[in-house]
């Protein structure tokens, strides 16, 4: 598999894990992208003062390309994104526990679900990108290209002052909790 590696804190990235049903997921942590430093305090007003921050990129394998709006489509995105924020909160309140700032973004609005809303939204898409060089399709809306799965890809972000290392430790014991195996 050739992954890019840019900006990653551990070159063997990423984090390859695979649910009951056979379903990929990717999950990789990095330094923040230029558009999350320059809009920091404007994405999320209550972190101004956060000397360090890690961007965790979770991409879950579709069922369906995502390039159209169908029923089905629809479906497998409510589907994914519902995943995504089980996991998410359980990895963000272990980490919160632990006294370290974190946040996942809801990927149908932009907006954190754990702090206040600043007046601009994330862009997942624009991250992904700009963090892993993956393509964009512009569409109605945005759509990834995976180097493997297609437009088969639902991008998904958590945000935390945790080091990558407590991160990654606590997203490989949660993850089995949500059926989510390690491949490697």
């Amino acid at each position: 598999m050739n992954y890019p590696t840019l900006n990653t804190f551990v070159a063997g990235y990423p984090i390859n894990l695979v649910g009951a049903s056979g379903q990929a997921v990717e999950i990789s942590i990095h330094s923040p992208s230029q558009y999350i430093c320059a809009n920091c305090e404007r994405i999320l007003p209550d972190w101004k003062h956060q000397l360090f921050l890690w961007v965790v990129i979770v991409l879950q394998k579709s069922s369906y390309a995502m390039m159209e709006s169908t029923p089905e489509i629809e479906g497998e995105k409510e589907k994914l994104r519902e995943k995504f924020m089980r996991f998410g909160f359980d990895v963000a309140f272990n980490l919160r526990d632990r006294g370290y700032l974190t946040d996942l973004i809801d990927p149908r609005t932009g907006y954190p679900l754990l702090s206040r809303p600043g007046i601009v939204p994330h862009d997942d898409t624009a991250v992904v990108k700009a963090l892993l060089n993956y393509p964009v399709i512009e569409n109605r809306c945005r759509v990834l290209v995976h180097p493997e799965w297609g437009m088969a890809v639902y991008p998904s972000i958590l945000l935390s002052a945790a080091p990558p290392i407590v991160i990654e430790e606590a997203i490989k014991s949660i993850a089995p909790l949500h059926g989510w195996q390690d491949m490697d």
